[in-house]
């Protein structure tokens, strides 16, 4: 007898009233973990939130972990986005290393504001949910992609590792910060420290 596949449905092949649902659930979500917490968020409160039966929740994301990573991938891409569309409109462009310092220190006050999305960043990274953790490296990917826009002047044979950097030390302050570990005054001078030394050497293009 042929297995039945239980993996939920991917985005891409979602109809516009799917997606409208994935997008209450995820918002749902959010509100949840703003007003309770990560860890006492459960699937059936987020069905009730949302409107959604519990039973189609699940072909949506399989897990809780899998909401929540697809939940702060979703809210982080829109942040990249509106920080890219900042910088576009600043009246006063800045230079490429400034630029990139600017990016990151906004974004890290983004998360200030609503720190129970930096907890909610820092306890997916480590789900074993398979489809948890492929939420979370699309969310990576589309991260540096976001950085590597911010920073024209590296050349083609570095532009694979320097975002990796950048973004590599932008999570580990996040955690120090989320954990208790280090302030945020902090985070921002260790942040544009790396920044200015990963970009030194492409500085003068």
């Amino acid at each position: 007898m042929s297995k039945v596949d239980l993996s939920p449905r991917p985005v891409e092949a979602m109809s516009p009233r799917q997606l409208e649902r994935r997008k209450h659930l995820i918002r749902a979500a959010i509100d949840l973990v703003a007003e309770i917490g990560v860890e006492r968020v459960q699937m059936k409160q987020v069905s009730e939130r949302s409107g959604v039966a519990l039973g189609t929740t699940y072909r949506y994301f399989s897990s809780k972990d899998h909401l929540l990573a697809a939940a702060v991938s979703d809210w982080r891409g829109m942040l990249m986005t509106d920080l890219a569309a900042e910088l576009r409109g600043s009246p006063v462009p800045l230079a490429g290393t400034d630029r990139v310092v600017r990016f990151v220190h906004r974004g890290m006050r983004a998360f200030q504001r609503q720190p129970h999305l930096a907890h909610l960043l820092v306890a997916v990274t480590v789900s074993t949910d398979p489809f948890a953790s492929e939420a979370v490296d699309e969310m990576a990917n589309a991260g540096r992609a976001s950085l590597l826009a911010v920073m024209p002047q590296v050349p083609a044979a570095a532009r694979s590792v320097v975002p990796h950097i950048i973004d590599a030390a932008w999570q580990s302050e996040l955690v120090a910060w989320v954990t208790g570990r280090s302030t945020l005054g902090d985070a921002y001078l260790r942040l544009e420290e790396v920044i200015r030394v990963v970009l030194a050497p492409y500085a003068a293009a």
